[in-house]
């Protein structure tokens, strides 16, 4: 492009250039641009119901992301701000907070190595606000020295002219810019353009070199339609083969495909795209927009400011995607997401609306989610001994099917092993075992004969008044998204306690796992449809990340993670708006009092670190009572650690007793989940449940010791899920408890506690039968009177 150029650079203390601009020259007539040969292919893809595309450039540097999950690999990206996103709301000015954040995002992204430019709105408005600043200013001064006096009540401002106010505003916008990214040590240029520079292929090869340029030496170019010279579009020149340059989101989606950008980022004040307009009650945001969709969109209006609406932005999408360029639609005005949210899409993280050429093979997890809501309640409505048919079935197919079963995960070991990526306590997790599906198979036929009576069991029954009786019943939760990792056996385990309470089900399995889960998913699948009821239980396949399922707060009511600490913690903090059940760390105690039995310690204690270490319910501090120091018992209690093993780490109070001791804790709040484990030293039942509550995790704590008194004082004084007398912590387990199963264990202050099986899966509602009631009745002039009986609740006849 013929450019004339006006470099103004200012050395900063690392001498380099903070702002460059580069203002093109428009040309002076239109030029009817006709393709050349090299930018047409004869195997162009062709979208017949697109009619402004009818031969797409060619890229080099092959097709556009097809996940999300891509999108961190993208070095060259445009930022397209729109007229909404730059200005305030009355339209006379800009939005600094706003803007101050999106640079700050485009720094940070630049500064990790790539390609960032940013194609930008604003020119009007800010010039605008000084146009009216100063036709209001000359309007007072002529006032003032006709009349004498300063009234303004009556001076109106003019209609402003759009070229006159971008005129007006380039300069200020820039030097805006240049102020910002100067907090960062970054250079922009600014380059203006017009539709007509596109149609000289001369000047298309410039603008493409000075661009090349400027990112080559790690400049920002800020682009922008040159508004004070701008002609009116042409008619139908989209019809030419290219998209025509009628506002910034074809701007930006020209500069895409010609720079082989990586992807587009359209920043607008709306989410993305909709099924329907935004804010009408059904509307629901699209997250993937594939080619072809747009017969099924209803578009709205344009936003308050700007050339162009959404359709203008879905055109220029499809137009950059069959370019070769990922394209993401999203909000950029909304105060809780605009400080992160041009990060978030570069992370591949689920906001707004991504532009996608692939079209998964089975359905969004929305639909699962939906399928699964569906499900459950259909479900829900089978009476109780179809849902245990069901778990017997399941039962019964793990057992004929233990050769398929084992046969799969000694592949995902073998892979496992292979890569080498997980610890030892995640490779046994992951292991099964023909014990293990033994074990399952009984756990699910314990759950089965419960599931007679959980789902519409009467907790409470009121006689309100005469003839009007008040019931309280169980009913399911409703969508359960459960989310584990290393561990197949919990996709039934899970699967079971789902079906018995009535529950639909989303299982977000580990992919080390994935050999395994399929043909457990697969078999749970045909126990289900003994019933008809498939949908209820969906094992999700596509690459959601976890953070984005846990912000699918009106489709799922309850969150339950099964994996590590970190997991857990990642999830909670992740969750908006969706409870989450289960614990962030497992750290169990042991308390060996100064009256416990010789033959219960040892046993106790290495079954409760030993028998399998990297269970949550594995102890993993051992508090002994300072009186048992250098005697018979603590010398066996040392001697059966080492024999099996376990390194021990010393806690403060332990270490003070030895001259030479083992290698001190770094943290008396550690979950080892392997042979390792603290030694603390306490001097009595009471310095035993303070040490509990300070460091430890509300998970699993034991007393060993034959004073009766002392253990009951413990058993009601430690504030855990659960608390032991003289037993292994390794007890904590739904299936040990007689419930079959567990979908967790819940150390939160809430109405499932400890091992979770169906109840806690369940919640109530009221059912309230009258005759013709109404409350003015029961007034003081009403003529009737509230009772308040309660009433029998009928117990069901289980078989």
């Amino acid at each position: 492009m013929l450019c004339r150029a006006a470099l103004s650079c200012r050395m900063g203390s690392r001498g380099r250039c903070l702002l460059s601009r580069l203002r093109t020259t428009a040309s002076p007539s239109h030029m009817q641009y006709i393709p050349t040969s090299g930018l047409i292919s004869q195997n162009a893809r062709q979208w017949s119901n697109i009619p402004f595309i009818t031969m797409p450039l060619i890229r080099s540097h092959g097709k556009p992301f097809a996940h999300r999950s891509e999108l961190k690999h993208a070095k060259r990206i445009v930022v397209k701000l729109g007229s909404a996103v730059v200005t305030r709301g009355d339209e006379c000015g800009l939005a600094l907070g706003r803007l101050a954040s999106i640079v700050e995002q485009v720094s940070v992204l630049q500064n990790q190595g790539r390609e960032m430019m940013i194609v930008t709105s604003g020119a009007v408005a800010f010039g605008k606000q000084r146009l009216r600043h100063e036709i209001l200013l000359s309007q007072s001064v002529r006032q003032a020295l006709h009349s004498g006096q300063n009234q303004l009540k009556d001076m109106q401002v003019p209609v402003l002219e759009a070229r006159a106010c971008a005129a007006a505003g380039q300069s200020g916008l820039m030097a805006l810019y240049e102020a910002m990214f100067t907090q960062y040590s970054i250079c922009a240029a600014q380059i203006l353009v017009t539709n007509l520079d596109f149609h000289d292929e001369q000047k298309r090869r410039n603008l493409n070199g000075t661009l090349h340029e400027l990112l080559r030496m790690n400049i920002v170019p800020i682009i922008n339609t040159n508004d004070a010279v701008v002609p009116p579009p042409e008619p139908n020149s989209d019809l030419q083969g290219v998209i025509s340059i009628k506002d910034n989101d074809s701007l930006a989606a020209r500069l895409a495909v010609e720079m082989k950008a990586d992807l587009i980022i359209v920043l607008s004040d709306v989410e993305g795209l909709f099924d329907s307009p935004p804010g009408s009650d059904d509307a629901k945001l699209i997250d993937i927009f594939y080619p072809g969709d747009q017969q099924s969109v209803t578009f709205g209006t344009k936003s308050r400011v700007g050339m162009g609406g959404m359709e203008a932005k879905v055109k220029a999408a499809l137009w950059a995607l069959q370019g070769g360029t990922s394209v993401v639609i999203a909000n950029g005005t909304h105060p809780k997401i605009s400080g992160h949210v041009i990060t978030d899409i570069v992370e591949g993280k689920k906001v707004g609306t991504f532009f996608s050429e692939v079209k998964p093979a089975g359905p969004t997890v929305e639909q699962q989610a939906e399928m699964a809501r569906s499900g459950g309640r259909s479900l829900a409505a089978l009476q109780p001994e179809q849902r245990a048919e069901i778990i017997y079935h399941l039962a019964d197919l793990l057992t004929d099917n233990r050769d398929e079963i084992l046969s799969a995960n000694k592949k995902d070991m073998e892979e496992a092993e292979e890569k080498g990526r997980l610890a030892p306590p995640l490779l046994k997790r992951l292991s099964l075992s023909t014990a293990k599906l033994n074990s399952l198979a009984i756990g699910l036929r314990q759950i089965a004969a419960s599931s007679q009576d959980s789902v519409g069991r009467v907790l409470r029954r009121t006689r309100i008044a005469k003839e009007l009786e008040l019931e309280q019943v169980t009913v399911p939760i409703g969508v359960l998204l459960v989310i584990f990792e290393s561990r197949p056996d919990c996709l039934p385990q899970v699967s079971a306690l789902a079906i018995s309470s009535g529950n639909g089900l989303l299982l977000k399995g580990g992919k080390e796992a994935s050999n395994s889960n399929q043909i457990l998913y697969r078999l749970t699948q045909e126990a289900l449809a003994l019933h008809g009821v498939k949908d209820a239980v969906q094992l999700v396949n596509t690459r959601e990340e976890v953070e984005d399922l846990c912000r699918l707060n009106k489709l799922i009511d309850l969150i339950i993670p099964r994996g590590s600490s970190q997991l857990v913690r990642d999830i909670q903090k992740a969750a908006k708006g969706i409870p989450v059940m289960g614990h962030s760390e497992g750290i169990c105690h042991v308390y060996v009092d100064s009256e416990a039995s010789v033959d219960k310690v040892t046993r106790i204690v290495r079954d409760s670190k030993c028998e399998y270490p990297a269970a949550c319910n594995a102890m993993e501090t051992l508090l002994i009572h300072r009186d048992i120091l250098r005697t018979p018992l603590f010398d066996q209690i040392i001697d059966m650690l080492r024999v099996e093993q376990v390194k021990i780490h010393a806690g403060p109070k332990f270490a003070s007793y030895l001259t030479f001791s083992p290698s001190e804790v770094k943290s008396l709040r550690t979950e080892y989940g392997d042979l390792e484990c603290c030694i603390e030293v306490v001097d009595g039942v009471q310095d035993a449940i303070d040490h509990i509550h300070k460091y430890g995790s509300s998970h699993t704590d034991a007393i060993i010791t034959d004073n009766e008194v002392t253990a009951e004082y413990f058993l009601q004084h430690v504030d855990s899920a659960c608390v032991f007398w003289n037993t292994s912590t390794r007890f904590s387990d739904g299936y040990r408890f007689g419930l079959g199963a567990e979908v967790g264990i819940s150390t939160a202050r809430i109405h499932a506690r400890g091992p979770v099986g169906i109840e806690g899966l369940l919640t109530t509602k009221w059912l309230l039968r009258g005759d013709n009631h109404v409350v003015s009745d029961f007034s003081e002039q009403g003529s009737m009177k509230y009772l308040h009986e309660n009433l029998p609740v009928p117990h069901r006849n289980i078989s």
